[in-house]
């Protein structure tokens, strides 16, 4: 697992240790192949491309020898006509299969990365809290856009032609040897010296491109909080140091990137240049042949551009290498996240809510403790239940464990000790999207999306209706301010609504709890953003909407303290006080002592008990 650490703090390992033969080797795309393998017709017609573009390129050497052992004759100009008209139409075929070759492949390069970016989200949602705990999400955000661009550059354009070399070095190989057996054992007896130290230098190469990719992780991952935050840096005028830091872990980024540059380079010198020196020696050799009649002048012709084909193929195949390897550092970055194993597993056979219970909570001595906090206990041996329908309200000073219950409720975090049941089942026998079924939420800070109001609203219950949707509206006291918009419940309303005010966000929640219409609903200060008449109405709705599902609330205002069934005061990390507000005033305990401290007026229900908050 990742290690926390501070966002604008100088980039730590923080990720998990690679095992170092794994970074010596191109393993890591292995994760590629079963998604490749999914699109067999494309496999093939790429095939077919890259075989038909390798045998029309190794037609060319042998039209040469022809014509030069059998075009200079009294018919010469006849036959160097046919040859070059031949030629014309080899390239002709070329150049389709060409085409054809990098269509498809490349294609099968998007398809992939298409289906791995898909993947790698779909497995981060399934993923528990404590993930994103320890993790900051512009990392996150790195790995799927900058990493999955990385493969998308490899497995396109540059498998494309890395696979056209492979195919034109291995034929151009195959020639070789048919032409001249002698000449090929010396030109491939000296690939070894050529690939071994290229290999050797490919691994340099991974491991510098990997520092980078990681570097510049660190880089994107500070911006993206700061962009995030950029009202809070600009209020304490703070742009100045935000743009120093970034500055600084951009630097890193840069000299990381600049170490695996030049180790690319250097990997590139030593290809070409090995390569076409053990070309010039071959042709020397050749000539040699040639004079001692050894080799007629057509077949040398021939085998040094086999020759020069094979080392050009080889050449190339040098200077993809340090593509492929980079790909094979974002590889297994992505790999990494999808063998994240998720802290809260679903069940193996999970079983169903008893029809009869539904809407029930039960808390049966539970303790708990956040995983980053593992020294901290939130919640110890805390027992409660919640009946079908009521009502509680949850009170306590901030880290009591108020938002803790809501967070155990919906499995975000597994218990330590004990259980928490819903309709008589425990939640780690329940499939997790039958229990999240379970709820409606609505939370202290309004997650708003960057779409439509419409959209906000469905992301509860995709299947609304629009009537659906506009009666939700009305209940929540949103359609005032909604439906004179430009475009009504269709208007975009920003990246986290940021064009509405605090209030209007807050109702939108409530809207979108409304509309999800579950048996139990979760409150946690719902109205902690609204005004004192926006809060009477949605009082009422509240009121309305609770009357038919289980209601557990964390309390702010009076109002709803109030309206409870029953109210759980919570201190020490368990239930200190239990009851009605009127018993618990009569008690005059722990919940009393808040009330006096914080009301002006008992009668004024919109007066706050800011100990209730958390």
């Amino acid at each position: 697992m990742y290690q926390e650490r501070g966002m604008g703090s100088a980039p730590t390992d923080s990720r998990p240790a690679s095992d170092p033969k794994k970074s010596r080797d191109l393993r890591p795309l292995r994760m590629l192949f079963p998604y490749a393998l999914k699109y067999k017709t494309i496999i093939g017609l790429a095939l077919v491309a890259l075989v038909t573009a390798t045998l029309a390129t190794l037609a060319v050497p042998v039209a040469v020898r022809r014509l030069i052992d059998n075009g200079m004759g009294a018919d010469a100009g006849l036959q160097v006509n046919l040859y070059f008209g031949a030629m014309v139409l080899v390239v002709a075929v070329l150049s389709i299969a060409s085409a054809g070759r990098y269509y498809f492949v490349t294609i099968l390069g998007e398809r992939v990365v298409s289906d791995v970016r898909r993947d790698v989200l779909s497995h981060l949602l399934s993923l528990s809290i404590s993930f994103f705990d320890r993790n900051m999400s512009g990392e996150i955000m790195s790995r799927l856009s900058a990493d999955t661009t990385q493969v998308k550059a490899a497995v396109g354009a540059t498998a494309s032609i890395a696979l056209r070399n492979l195919f034109l070095f291995l034929g151009a190989s195959i020639a070789m040897i048919v032409t001249s057996p002698g000449l090929s054992a010396i030109v491939l007896g000296a690939i070894p010296i050529i690939v071994l130290p290229i290999i050797r230098f490919g691994k340099n190469v991974k491991t510098r491109s990997r520092l980078a990719q990681d570097t510049l992780a660190d880089a994107s991952a500070f911006a993206s909080e700061q962009i995030g935050a950029v009202r809070t840096v600009q209020s304490f005028t703070a742009e100045r140091a935000a743009s120093k830091r970034f500055a600084a872990a951009v630097e890193r980024a840069f000299s990381a990137a600049r170490q695996a540059i030049l180790a690319r380079s250097m990997l590139t010198a030593f290809g070409v240049f090995m390569v076409f020196t053990s070309v010039v020696g071959v042709l020397w050799i050749g000539a040699r042949a040639v004079v001692t009649g050894d080799m007629t002048p057509g077949e040398l012709g021939q085998f040094v551009l086999f020759a020069v084909f094979a080392a050009g193929a080889l050449g190339e195949l040098s200077q993809v290498w340090g593509e492929i390897t980079l790909a094979s550092g974002a590889s297994e970055r992505l790999a990494e996240l999808l063998q994240m194993e998720s802290d809260v597993p679903a069940p193996s056979n999970p079983v169903s809510i008893l029809p009869e219970k539904r809407g029930s909570i039960v808390f049966d001595d539970v303790s708990f403790s956040y995983p980053n906090r593992p020294d901290e206990t939130v919640v110890s041996s805390l027992s409660f239940s919640v009946e079908p329908g009521e009502t509680v309200a949850l009170v306590g000073p901030s880290g009591a464990g108020k938002s803790t219950i809501f967070q155990l409720l919906e499995r975000f975090y597994d218990v330590d000790d004990g259980a928490v049941k819903i309709g008589g089942v425990d939640v780690r026998d329940l499939a997790l999207k039958d229990l999240r079924d379970q709820f409606a939420m609505v939370p202290q800070q309004s997650e708003i999306f960057a779409a439509s109001v419409s959209e906000n609203l469905r992301f509860a219950r995709p299947s609304a209706t629009r009537d659906e949707i506009e009666r939700a509206a009305h209940d929540a006291h949103i359609a005032s301010f909604v439906e004179p918009m430009s475009e009504g419940y269709d208007t975009l309303i920003g990246e986290r609504g940021l064009t509405l005010s605090a209030g209007q966000r807050q109702r939108i929640a409530i809207a979108r709890a409304i509309l999800r219409d579950a048996p139990i609903l979760l409150l946690d200060e719902a109205t902690s953003a609204l005004d004192a008449e926006s809060e009477a109405l949605i009082q009422k709705s509240i009121a309305r909407i609770s009357q038919d599902r289980t209601t557990l609330i964390i309390a702010h205002r009076l109002a709803t303290v109030r309206s409870a069934d029953r109210i759980l005061v919570l201190g020490s990390g368990g239930i200190i006080e239990e009851g009605s507000h009127q018993s618990l005033m009569a008690r005059d305990g722990q919940y009393a002592k808040f009330a006096r401290l914080q009301f002006l007026d008992w009668s004024n229900d919109n007066e706050v008990l800011s100990a209730a908050g958390s």
